[in-house]
């Protein structure tokens, strides 16, 4: 475990110092991360003008949504998807096999081999406007909810890396597969959207199949203590499920792999 901690803070490390290099790349990033940022708070703005409260949520607590979402943004942008999306060229050009013949393993590799640091401000926008939407609701989480929270994105963290290693692994098979990248970065989108606002099979899929409900609506209702035990246990029970089902899928898709050298 103490090895794969000190590989991480190598690829970490090469990751920012190749980002420094381009200091106006990784300020203008920085910038438009934050734009992004309030840009997404337009529509919700704009809803909540009209009215006080949207399927049981008020405006400073939808706002711990969007917290959240921009906090697995910051993580799905800057920690996963861009070295899963160099694995998608690596197979492409068939020079996969300079990851995979290093003596560790594959998927963690892989899955370490980019990242883009100047994403961060994602993550530290939505740390931001969770604490000042937190404030505004004169809300101090409890150690429990807490705890829970903590869990939560864990899992949530879990559960988006495993759907980025499903998508990823059919390009063994599925060479081109940007439009399911582009796909599942539209889909992710409505996750900054409370999940009672989904209805009927919507909020079936929203919760069981592709899981945005415990990505972001868990984790505020769990810091505003309105999450129980046994959701929380479910949540987390659904993450280690997409997990083992990931790491079985990515296992058989490596199988099959079969480099240009033949």
């Amino acid at each position: 475990m103490l090895r794969y901690a000190k590989l991480l803070a190598i690829q970490l490390r090469a990751s920012a110092l190749l980002s420094l290099q381009y200091r106006l790349d990784f300020f203008v990033g920085g910038v438009m991360s934050l734009f992004w940022t309030a840009a997404a708070l337009i529509p919700l703005a704009v809803l909540f003008q009209q009215r006080e409260t949207v399927a049981g949520w008020t405006w400073h607590e939808a706002l711990l949504v969007v917290a959240w979402f921009n906090v697995l943004k910051g993580v799905l942008e800057g920690g996963v998807q861009p070295a899963l999306q160099n694995v998608v060229e690596h197979i492409r050009k068939g020079t996969l096999d300079f990851l995979l013949i290093k003596p560790v393993d594959s998927q963690f590799m892989v899955s370490t081999s980019r990242f883009e640091p100047w994403k961060a401000v994602d993550l530290l926008g939505g740390l931001a406007l969770l604490g000042w939407a937190l404030w505004k609701l004169r809300v101090v989480p409890s150690p429990g909810a807490l705890l829970a929270t903590g869990l939560l994105l864990v899992g949530a963290v879990a559960i988006l890396y495993s759907l980025w290693i499903l998508v990823v692994s059919l390009a063994f098979v599925v060479v081109k597969i940007d439009n399911l990248s582009y796909l599942f970065a539209s889909i992710y989108d409505a996750a900054r959207w409370p999940a009672s606002v989904y209805r009927g099979a919507l909020s079936f899929v929203f919760t069981f199949v592709i899981p945005l409900a415990v990505m972001t609506t868990y984790p505020a209702l769990a810091i505003l203590g309105r999450l129980g035990p046994e959701q929380v246990l479910g949540a987390l029970g659904g993450a280690l499920a997409f997990s083992l089902a990931a790491r079985m899928v990515w296992t058989r898709a490596i199988g099959r792999y079969t480099s240009a050298g033949g």
